[in-house]
């Protein structure tokens, strides 16, 4: 199998960033500083992953590759809305984000929960566009995925139950089901995203779903080995922040052994539901191995 994920990785990242600098451009009136917040929070950082989910799992079905790139354009600015709240200090209270301060930090509060505002409504600006698919209904049918995925069922969800989890006790179970709403819904979006602009019905996308439950939680497993035991200067945030802060986590309820073996299950389990693909798939199979094998 060809290496194609770092190049792909490369790839996306400039695309994204080229899009987001063109969206962003800071207007010559009192809005210039919610833009250049804007700009400090998405451009020029993070693995772009949710993104290139989009674009391989697209492949499979020789969607157009431009409407793929605008599709994960919208999913990542819902994550980067999600970060910047995330790190507000009413809720985990983080100075630094991608090797740079938060913004927060480099900018206000305020200017922080207007930034993500912003986020979350020009993700289903960009999707509710001719541009991303010519079909409206499958125009309308990624609207109402994203906007499952991030709010109370999903991202949003998860987040609650997160904050909940420093002040009452966790079990594995209900552990799991905190992360495969915080982190698992939108890479779930994303992969089902490629699908959907296919035109690929549910009933055909089982295999896709699948793949990105097996991610998401081999993913989240990652992170919290990361937070537990890696380097702070390669992450670009701080470790050990989860432990602090008394969280359940993953690393805490198994072990870092026990942890880095589940991992490593999820990740072959998630490239195991793509048997049925050829070649089409191996920049899929690769971010399965690529999710439990990175430094940040």
């Amino acid at each position: 199998m060809a290496d194609l994920l770092p190049s792909e990785l490369e790839r996306i990242a400039r695309e994204i960033d080229s899009r987001f600098d063109a969206l962003l451009t800071p207007p010559d009136d009192s809005r210039k500083r919610l833009y250049e917040a804007m700009r400090h929070a998405a451009i020029g950082g993070g693995k772009r992953l949710r993104p290139l989910l989009v674009c391989a799992a697209a492949r499979l079905f020789a969607v157009d590759p431009e409407c793929a790139l605008r599709a994960g354009l919208a999913v990542e600015a819902i994550h980067v809305y999600s970060l910047i709240h995330d790190d507000l200090p009413s809720m985990d209270d983080d100075d630094m984000r991608r090797g740079r301060p938060t913004v927060h930090k480099a900018y206000d509060e305020a200017t922080a929960i207007l930034a993500g505002d912003a986020f979350q409504a020009l993700a289903f600006e960009i999707l509710a566009a001719e541009a991303t698919h010519a079909d409206p209904f499958v125009r309308a049918e990624l609207v109402g995925a994203l906007a499952a995925a991030a709010g109370p069922g999903g991202m949003v969800g998860g987040q609650a139950m997160d904050m909940a989890a420093a002040v009452t006790m966790q079990d594995l179970a209900n552990v799991t089901r905190l992360q495969q709403l915080k982190t698992g819904a939108l890479i779930a979006f994303s992969v089902e995203a490629g699908a959907i602009l296919g035109r690929v019905p549910p009933e055909g996308r089982t295999k896709l779903r699948g793949y990105a439950h097996d991610l998401g939680l081999a993913f989240q497993i990652a992170d919290d080995l990361l937070d537990a035991e890696g380097d702070p200067a390669a992450m670009g945030k701080a470790a050990g922040k989860d432990d602090s802060a008394g969280k359940a986590t993953f690393v805490g309820l198994l072990g870092i052994d026990r942890a880095r073996a589940q991992a490593r299950l999820l990740s072959e389990q998630a490239a195991a539901h793509l048997a049925n693909f050829g070649r089409e798939a191996d920049l899929l199979r690769e971010i399965a191995a690529y999710a439990v094998d990175r430094d940040r």
